[in-house]
């Protein structure tokens, strides 16, 4: 669980209600329903127009992220690579064929495969990196949804608050009636402005944070192997994948 994050959404709506407290306001008055689904509902309705099904639903995989971010096992994996260098220096290449059933991380196991067959170093990486950037650039997009969400949120705030106006506007007649229409063109605004900068822009960059963590995990593992391929003593891969580590 990502202590950090659940702390960051604690400290912003606290910060939030706590200043509406002291300059008098009370909880109720930012408690509006139909504000929500205004702007919730076509913040939403935005997206999915404008996002393929497939971009979304691994949006939606990724979400998990924000409070329970992903593990890149950095110092396990380097001790692993030296590991296979120390076998390959003393049985060749083909010695690290037994170590493919044992690796559970396919992009890993590919990498592998392709020593253990043989392949040029430079194809290796051009492969793996092919494949690195591929997937990066999904796990961009999917990550991006939420950057969207947040984009549109404000805008439709805007939306809602012209929504409420419109409302009063046609009951000037009855006072009776102004308060809740005031209410929704003021709350829809605050929902905007505070569902972005509060939650969907701070989650979309933290899921890109850790896209990133993961490409810089794959790139060492691709220097790693291609350096197995090159026959590199293991404590020069050692050296040379410390760089990667924090």
């Amino acid at each position: 669980m990502d202590s950090l994050s659940l702390l960051g959404i604690s400290v912003g709506i606290i910060a939030l209600l706590g200043g509406n407290w002291l300059e008098g306001g009370r909880l109720d008055t930012l408690l509006d329903g139909p504000a929500l689904m205004i702007v919730f509902g076509g913040s939403v309705g935005a997206v999915l127009l404008q996002t393929p099904a497939r971009v979304f639903g691994q949006a939606l995989a990724q979400l998990r992220y924000v409070l329970l971010p992903p593990r890149f096992p950095m110092d396990e994996r380097i001790k692993r690579t030296v590991s296979w260098g120390q076998l390959a220096r003393h049985e060749g290449l083909l010695g690290l064929e037994k170590m493919l059933g044992r690796e559970r991380d396919p992009f890993v196991k590919k990498g592998l495969q392709l020593v253990v067959d043989g392949t040029e170093p430079e194809d290796i990486r051009r492969m793996l990196e092919l494949e690195l950037d591929s997937h990066e650039q999904r796990r961009l997009r999917a990550a991006r949804v939420f950057e969207s969400m947040g984009g549109y949120s404000p805008t439709i705030g805007i939306i809602g608050a012209v929504m409420g106006l419109i409302q009063v506007m046609q009951n000037l007649a009855d006072p009776a009636l102004l308060g809740s229409g005031i209410a929704t063109a003021f709350v829809s605004t605050i929902y905007g402005v505070g569902l972005a900068n509060l939650l969907l822009l701070p989650m979309a960059n933290k899921i890109k944070g850790y896209v990133l963590e993961e490409s810089e995990y794959r790139e060492m593992v691709i220097e790693g192997l291609v350096a197995i391929s090159e026959g590199e003593n293991p404590r020069m891969i050692e050296i040379r994948l410390r760089g990667f580590a924090h």
